[in-house]
Formats: structure tokens, C-alpha cells, sequence
């Protein structure tokens, strides 16, 4: 398969401004006389995304997803390293990759804000050097996909930010990139608009085979666009696996909710398999039980041996919370200490 994106040992660092203190003296002496120290924001990152595969680029704030995203699109020189974006180095050969990658940023526009939508569409073929027949064919496929007919000829300062949104999203396929770099798509859109644009990603992935590379705090997102997770954390990865296998790995606890014939059930059913009852009302019970489907399974059979069992409802913890725990996990001091060299 082809590898759209190839990472090895990428570092980067950045001089930053360190503070004296709080005082006025200390104030007056930074602004004379400022002090810098190198801050580092990649930190040895490798890694590999093949043609079509959508992967999600997550961590908390400051861990190196954007500097990295910057690099892959040639914006930043890294330090060292070798990177290759569908065979070309970023920063050496970004005219030429402009042509195969797009780009969208939740909290900025390439949209035209005075004129209509369709200015820009047509701007951007020009840039990309799209012939008539094609731009037509292309925007054509886009607006039905996208239902923008009736956006086309507003004013892009007139939209929703839904509608600005979906707007931004088909700007960044006009040119069929082959590689789509997508920094927070869904900030700020209300639950419909989140679902519109993330099913909208990942059709026109499925039907263009382009490879998408997500940031986002949205967990939503993550589950619903990409199939592949790879975590990032002071400027290292993390973890890098699919997102099922993280759920399998990582999910500790299931909660079942169990609707039964009877009002109540008897405490000696949640026994045998150490579940912990978190809400009981007549005929409905949740319960907090290890994650294996054994588990579940030998809670079922001993509920259906007390009465019927009218429903049954298994959630899995939302996948916000795992993250969270992966985060607290890589800053406590047990794994600060494995990570420092003998």
C-alpha cells in the first residue's frame, strides 16, 4: 500500500521567554534584557499513515499536535528528522505539495467573508489549475454531497458556522487532495452540525480514498471519523493503535442497564459477578460490572433465573474518560521515572 505519510525521529523546539518574576524590578528587566530557553515541542516522533487510512492526532494542549501538522505541511523546518507527505518533503517541495494535500482549521476561514461561497470555489480552481470541465465535474459532485446549492450564491458572512463549515470542508476536497489535514473541523457546531461534517469526512474518504489526519478535544470525532488513534504526550507518542483496540484494552468497566419483569431484584444476584449498583428504580437497574462479555454474560443468566428480562442495554465508559486516564497515567511519577535514561 502506498504511505501517504512517513515520519521518523522528528524533533522541534522553540525558543520561548522565561519570566524573572512578579515584581516590577523583574518585569523592567525582562522587558530590558529578556531571558529565552528552549522549549521542546516534538521530541523524537515516528510514524507512519498509509493511503486511505483516517487516523486521529490527539493529545492535550502544548503536546506537539499542531507543530507537527505544521511541519507536515511544510509551514515549520523541524530540527531533524525525515518527513515525507506523499513522497515529498514538506518544506523543500511545498509548492508541489499543495497541489495534493487540503487543509481544514476549525478556528480559521479560507472563505471569502464579504463574497459568496461560489467566488472562493472559483478562486480555488484557478489556484489549483483545474480546467473548466473538471472544476465543473468536481464542484458539482461536492455541492450534491455537501447540499450547498443553496449556499453557493450567499454570502459566506450570512452562513451558520454549520453552514460555513461544510462550505470550508468542500474548499479543502475541490482539488481531490490526497491527503486531508483537519485541525478542530467540528469546534463550535452545535450536536447536528458535528454529525453532518464528520459523516460528510468520512463518505468523501470512502469514496476519494483520501487520507485523513484529525486533531480534536471531541471524542466524538475520533470514534465516528477515523478508525486509528495515535496519542501524543509532551511531544512523544503515547500510543498508537486502532480505535477498537483501544477500547478492548482500555475499558475497564461496562455499565448494563437491566429492565425486568419483577420491580426488584435480589441482591444476591449481583454476588457471583461483584457488580456495583449505581441506579435502582421499579423494573430498571444499572449496574457497573468488569468489562469482559464472560461478565456480562453470567449476569444475565443469573437475572433471567430471578425473572424476565424485558430489555437489556450495555454501555461502554465514553471514550473521553480512557484518554483521560492515558493522560494521568504518562504524568504520574512511576512512568516519569521508567521514561528517564539508566
Amino acid at each position: 500500500m502506498h504511505t501517504a505519510v512517513d515520519i521518523q525521529d522528528l524533533r522541534k523546539s522553540f525558543r520561548a521567554r522565561r519570566s524573572r518574576g512578579a515584581g516590577a524590578r523583574a518585569r523592567l528587566a525582562d522587558l530590558v534584557s529578556p531571558r529565552t530557553e528552549s522549549v521542546t515541542a516534538v521530541d523524537g516522533v515516528s510514524l507512519r499513515i498509509e493511503a486511505a487510512e483516517r487516523v486521529a492526532f490527539i493529545g492535550p494542549n502544548g503536546a506537539g499536535k499542531s507543530t507537527t501538522l505544521k511541519i507536515l505541511a511544510g509551514i515549520l523546518h523541524p530540527d531533524s528528522g525525515h518527513v515525507h507527505v506523499d513522497g515529498l518533503v514538506p518544506w523543500r517541495d511545498r509548492r508541489a505539495l499543495g497541489f495534493r494535500i487540503g487543509t481544514v482549521f476549525g478556528q480559521r476561514s479560507q472563505l471569502w467573508y464579504q463574497l459568496p461561497a461560489r467566488a472562493t470555489f472559483d478562486l480555488l480552481a484557478y489556484v489549483y489549475e483545474l480546467s473548466p470541465e473538471v472544476r465543473r465535474a468536481r464542484l458539482d459532485a461536492l455541492v450534491a454531497a455537501f447540499g450547498l446549492e443553496p449556499l453557493l450564491e450567499r454570502p459566506v458572512r450570512q452562513l451558520s458556522l454549520g453552514e460555513r463549515m461544510r462550505c470550508e470542508v468542500a474548499a479543502s476536497l475541490l482539488h481531490a487532495p490526497r491527503v486531508l489535514f483537519l485541525d478542530e473541523p467540528t469546534i463550535g457546531l452545535d450536536v447536528t452540525a458535528k454529525a453532518t461534517i464528520r459523516e460528510l469526512l468520512r463518505h468523501r474518504a470512502d469514496v476519494d480514498g483520501t487520507t485523513l489526519l484529525l486533531t480534536s478535544h471531541d471524542t466524538g470525532d475520533i470514534e465516528q471519523v477515523c478508525d486509528r488513534v495515535v496519542i501524543i504526550h509532551r511531544g512523544r507518542i503515547l500510543l498508537d493503535t486502532s480505535i477498537d483496540e483501544l477500547k478492548r484494552r482500555y475499558l475497564r468497566t461496562r455499565r448494563v442497564t437491566i429492565v425486568t419483569a419483577a420491580e426488584h431484584l435480589d441482591a444476591a444476584v449481583w454476588a457471583g459477578v461483584r457488580a456495583l449498583v449505581v441506579a435502582a428504580v421499579p423494573h430498571r437497574t444499572t449496574v457497573e460490572v468488569d468489562a469482559s462479555d464472560a461478565i456480562v454474560g453470567i449476569l444475565v443468566d443469573a437475572v433471567t433465573k430471578q425473572t424476565t428480562v424485558r430489555d437489556l442495554i450495555i454501555d461502554d465508559p465514553p471514550l473521553d474518560a480512557v484518554i483521560r486516564d492515558l493522560y494521568k497515567a504518562a504524568d504520574s511519577p512511576v512512568h516519569a521515572r521508567a521514561e528517564v535514561p539508566a
